[in-house]
């Protein structure tokens, strides 16, 4: 693991100026990768310019702390810029990343498009955070972990993993989040952060499950409309975040939420157990993990074919698989 992470390390200590990138409509890992590494940077370089430069924020995770405001184009052309957990260059929420002398790619996406001087792609990864944990765990003997840098680490790890949940967690995402824990996350504060809720939203959980809906197979889905997000006064991840609430329903390994935008898009959100649901959502403007995708559509009658197919794809594993639940 060092040699292979030895040009990254080196192209940050050539560089008097780095700055860190992610994707638009950030969730806990964007934000905790590309904050956590900034943090161990500026720590380790307190001489270095380090700065975070993206176009959108997340009202959710305005509790980590405020991004860097814009800079002038002139000052991106004598930059290093790194990407984080950003499979492909339309995704980066700010464009301007290109102004940058050099590019390094740091994801754990399915690789669809290759980018950059240098790329960290591991697929297999929970997150891009807990490549992060990596990178500081290889060099720690240069590199400052600081308190600060590993809440926001640790952050995106939790979260990417479904509290360590999902598939690609394993005994190396453990051990590398216990040295991450090491340096003094306040777990009970960042938990109370990420998932305690408004009685609203427990109010508008109960009046999703009313309207969720099942197909014959076995797919669970629900449809956030605009009217929906009026009433009950939800933002944009609130929203989002309601696919969670069918995630554990008996027989149903498949489960979408659909949410309405402001400009006729319909914003999807996949997750299976168990069915590799990527495919299908690449066919419809997205991508993403196996298990975990995104997808946009422009109509119902589009929303309604992706329903099918999703209707289709569990049919088929249904019938050629067996021990799922």
């Amino acid at each position: 693991m060092r040699e292979k992470l030895l040009p990254i390390l080196n192209k940050i200590k050539e560089y008097n100026k780095i700055i860190l990138f992610r994707h638009f409509r950030p969730d806990g890992d964007a934000v905790g990768s590309t904050k956590g590494l900034a943090a161990i940077i500026k720590a380790t370089y307190p001489e270095k310019t380090v700065l975070l430069q993206n176009a959108d924020f997340s009202d959710f995770l305005e509790f980590l702390g405020p991004e860097d405001e814009p800079i002038s184009d002139e000052e991106y052309a004598d930059a290093l810029g790194i990407v984080i957990d950003t499979a492909t260059t339309k995704r980066i929420s700010n464009q301007k990343y290109s102004l940058c002398r050099e590019i390094i790619k740091i994801d754990h996406h399915i690789p669809v498009e290759s980018y950059g001087a240098l790329e960290w792609v591991e697929e297999l990864r929970s997150s891009s955070s807990e490549m992060i944990a990596a990178f500081y765990d290889t060099f720690s003997d240069e590199l400052t972990l600081t308190k600060e840098a590993a809440t926001y680490i640790y952050c995106g790890m939790v979260t990417d993993s479904g509290r360590f949940r999902f598939r690609d967690v394993s005994g190396e995402t453990m051990r590398l989040a216990g040295v991450i824990l090491g340096a003094g996350v306040d777990t009970d504060t960042l938990f109370a952060h990420l998932y305690l809720k408004d009685f609203n939203d427990y109010k508008f959980e109960s009046y999703a499950r009313r309207k969720m809906k099942i197909t014959e197979n076995g797919v669970v889905s629900l449809f956030v409309t605009k009217r929906m997000q009026k009433k009950w006064n939800l933002s944009k991840e609130a929203a989002s975040a309601s696919v969670s609430y069918m995630d554990s329903i008996k027989d149903s390994l498949i489960w979408i939420a659909f949410i309405e935008g402001d400009n006729g898009e319909i914003r999807v959100r996949l997750r299976s157990r168990f069915v590799t649901v990527s495919e299908l959502a690449e066919k419809y403007h997205g991508g993403g993990h196996a298990c975990a995708a995104g997808a946009t559509v422009y109509s119902k009658n589009q929303m309604n074919k992706l329903l099918s197919e999703a209707d289709a794809l569990l049919c088929k594993y249904k019938s050629e698989n067996e021990g799922w639940l």
